[in-house]
């Protein structure tokens, strides 16, 4: 699974969209677009924090 897809997936998951996501994670709705996208690909080390950070999120 690629990089952009498995934040896609952690998202739906929560049942979440990516301004929410964006919101509650205070990143750039624009920056999550892209690597959702394939656009461009976060560090593994942001991906990582990211992934941890959804995995403490209660779903809406």
């Amino acid at each position: 699974m690629t990089k952009e897809n498995e934040i896609r997936v952690a998202r739906k998951r929560l049942g979440l969209t990516q301004q929410e996501l964006s919101e509650r994670l205070e990143i750039p709705k624009r920056t999550i677009e892209d690597w959702e996208g394939g656009r461009r690909n976060p560090p593994e080390w942001v991906k990582k924090l990211v992934l941890e950070k959804m995995e403490s999120m209660d779903p809406i």
